[in-house]
């Protein structure tokens, strides 16, 4: 294992090319979502269709988080690495020659995989480079990256018509130009460590409320990746003004995930919880008239919708563990991303369908309404339950973390028996 620098400016400059080339990632994979999504529309798919084949890319990521650790075993992280964004690379460039349903599922789906793959690796190396005083200073700068790239990503859609090959092959570009920071700054492969297994099941035992929420922070942020593009072209927004739409909900997201991190970390996480829950469901209302007002009204609406909707993933995750002990934090990460996951690939589709049979708007009332229900699930669960302690609930921090952030650890929990039974066989 490498030495890791004992500063947070040490941390950060042996991590700067890691963190410039999932910068680029995010370029491609923000642009690489919303140009999929218009162009689904553009060629006359249904909504439905259309969230059929944008919840494939989370079943990938899915079976990806659970795999890609047998894989790094046997052939290693740079390989496994390189491998996959080429893969990735080459997948996107399918979409633009095969404008076909199955097609484009198969392509979303090994997309998915591979973005996993790539996030766990690469992820892996930051997280390996850290300590505890300094990851979570290094995970907040590496979330403002991640922002700010998939922010960035959107606003390429104004280079070239979704229609033509062009931005294909820039998604293309990207993702693998990606590749050089991030293996020139390899280092040593991150080790693995034992923790307490816990079911699914113990885990809603322990915090119904973490897993009620991260189901519903799962469906809803997938399913706006997935169809805010087509609601926002529904209404008549040109694609540059779509570009700014989905930009718009990563700029609030950005501004608002510390000071909510903050308030989470300082008062009853349960309560911050709650009122962001449901102050969400308010804001997803607010985009139904504002669209109806001004482009500009939509645009300011859908920031303040995206800055209280994304940063409840880390909340979710640090209410879970201030119901746990340290040894079973690990494997309730990978709980919790299952759990994200499955809301992930339910709801682009089941909200699709919705659209399709009461119309673009029915989108934000769905929103609303998952986010309103959740909201009144955590005030009924504050009647039958004492708040944590605050001395306990500063064991664990809101810090913000990407959704494949927790999937390293939990990944690593997952591998770390088959890794010691294998270290012999394959090599560490």
């Amino acid at each position: 294992m490498s030495r890791r620098p004992a500063t947070f400016s040490a941390a950060l400059a042996s991590s700067w090319a890691i963190l410039l080339g999932f910068g680029i990632l995010m370029l491609g994979d923000g642009l690489q979502g919303t140009l999929l999504a218009i162009r689904a529309d553009l060629e006359g798919f249904s909504a439905t269709l259309t969230g059929l084949v944008m919840s494939t890319f989370y079943l990938g990521f899915l079976l990806g988080s659970l795999l890609t650790p047998r894989i790094t075993i046997k052939v290693g992280h740079i390989r496994v690495f390189a491998a996959f964004a080429a893969l990735s690379s080459a997948a996107i460039l399918v979409h633009a020659l095969v404008v076909s349903v199955p097609v484009w599922m198969a392509m979303r789906l090994l997309s998915g995989f591979c973005f996993a793959g790539l996030y766990i690796v690469a992820e892996s190396w930051l997280n390996d480079r850290a300590t505890n005083e300094t990851r979570g200073k290094l995970l907040s700068m590496y979330m403002v990256v991640t922002y700010i790239g998939v922010g960035a990503g959107q606003l390429l859609l104004n280079l070239a018509s979704p229609l033509e090959f062009p931005l294909f092959i820039l998604t293309s570009i990207l993702i693998s130009v990606a590749v050089v920071p991030l293996l020139l700054s390899a280092g040593s492969p991150p080790t693995f460590h034992d923790s307490v297994r816990i079911s699914l099941f113990e885990l809603f035992r322990l915090s119904p409320l973490g897993i009620v929420s991260m189901f519903a922070v799962g469906l809803v942020t997938a399913t706006f990746f997935a169809l805010g593009p087509v609601y926002a072209q529904r209404i008549g927004l040109s694609i540059r003004d779509i570009s700014y739409f989905m930009t718009a909900a990563v700029v609030g997201t950005v501004v608002l995930q510390g000071p909510i991190g903050a308030l989470s970390d300082r008062y009853d996480r349960r309560t911050v919880l709650t009122l962001v829950t449901i102050l969400t469901a308010l804001s997803a209302v607010a985009c139904i008239p504002a669209e109806q007002h001004s482009t500009t009204a939509l645009f300011f609406a859908v920031a303040l919708f995206g800055g209280l909707a994304f940063p409840l993933y880390s909340i979710c995750i640090a209410y879970t563990n201030d119901h746990l002990e340290p040894n079973q934090m690990i494997a309730a990460s990978g709980a919790l991303v299952m759990v994200g996951g499955i809301g992930a690939i339910t709801g682009p589709l089941l909200f699709a369908v919705i659209m399709d049979v009461y119309g673009y708007q029915s989108l934000f009332w769905s929103i609303a309404g998952v986010h309103g229900l959740t909201g009144l699930f955590a005030i009924l669960r504050m009647f039958s339950r004492a708040p944590v302690p605050l001395a306990r609930q500063g064991q664990s921090t809101a810090t913000a973390v990407h959704p494949s952030g927790s999937a390293i650890e939990s990944v690593q929990q997952y591998a770390s028996e088959e890794f010691e039974a294998s270290s012999e066989k394959y090599g560490d």
